[in-house]
């Protein structure tokens, strides 16, 4: 609990990177669908972890959607300029990466073919949006990260723990959603 106190104190500053995800909704079988990424296990920060699609902004990137686009299409194989963007949600800052990522929503207007990045992408995870939408997939876990012990909010989807910056995203998408 102290170290999540001292996290939480930490602020972006002149040194915090500008990064992007994409939350690209699909149709397939009559559903609405998004993919999610398992990232390949590695001693990094996020070795491990369920995420969107997205990354660092380069200096080629002219904005933050084209660094989504950019991202999705290198990770996962996604057609950039097949993604119709619908609007972008609330910041997020990562202080254990020194992030800030934006996420970005848009499209597409057919179910994609997929192709992970076997370097960044271990795995990729096609869920229906309608999953989020349920009580018993949301919950609160203890979770080991390194040294530190947290208790998170998150989705269990696919026996899959969704969480942190990617469960915040989620969960405003969901908010939009039902109000």
């Amino acid at each position: 609990m102290h170290e999540e106190r001292l996290l939480s104190h930490i602020q972006p500053n002149e040194t915090t990177r500008q990064s992007a995800v994409l939350v690209a909704f699909y149709p397939s079988d009559g559903e609405v669908f998004l993919p999610l990424i398992l990232r390949p296990a590695y001693d990094g920060t996020h070795g491990g972890q369920m995420a969107l699609p997205g990354g660092k902004m380069e200096y080629a990137d002219e904005n933050l959607v084209r660094t989504a686009l950019r991202e999705a299409q290198e990770e996962i194989g996604v057609k950039a300029m097949d993604v119709n963007i619908i609007g972008e949600l609330t910041d997020v800052f990562i202080p254990v990466s020194n992030f800030i990522v934006k996420p970005i929503v848009g499209y597409l207007d057919y179910k994609p073919d997929f192709f992970p990045d076997k370097r960044e992408v271990e795995k990729i995870i096609e869920v229906k949006f309608s999953e989020f939408l349920k009580l018993e997939n949301k919950g609160i876990r203890s979770i080991t990260v390194g040294k530190r012990n947290l208790v998170v909010p998150g989705f269990d989807i696919q026996n899959q723990w969704v969480w942190g910056a990617t469960a915040l995203i989620i969960n405003e998408i969901v908010e939009v959603v039902v109000s």
